[in-house]
C-alpha cells in the first residue's frame, strides 16, 4: 500500500467545491481544509506510485478550480 498526502490550491470561492468532488473519491479516504499557502490536504492511499501519479494527474488536477499540488510520498507499506 502506497501512501500520498496532496496538498492542493484552489481558485478562492472554490474550495468547498473541490473539497465535495474529492470525498467522491475512494482513494482519498481523508480530506482536511488548511490555512495558509495550501488550501486543502488529501490522504490517498493505493496500490502503487503509478496509480497515485495517475489520481494526481488525472482527477485531483482536472477538478475545475484546482490550480496547484503538492504531493508528498509516505512510501510503501
Amino acid at each position: 500500500m502506497s501512501v500520498g498526502f496532496v496538498l492542493i490550491n484552489v481558485t478562492p470561492g472554490k474550495e468547498r467545491d473541490v473539497f465535495d468532488l474529492l470525498l467522491k473519491e475512494p482513494d482519498i479516504p481523508e480530506i482536511y481544509p488548511l490555512f495558509g499557502e495550501y488550501d486543502l490536504i488529501a490522504k490517498v492511499m493505493v496500490n502503487d506510485f503509478d496509480q497515485l501519479s495517475d489520481i494526481v494527474f488525472n482527477k485531483i488536477r482536472k477538478i475545475n478550480g484546482v490550480t496547484d499540488t503538492k504531493t508528498l510520498t509516505g512510501g510503501k507499506f
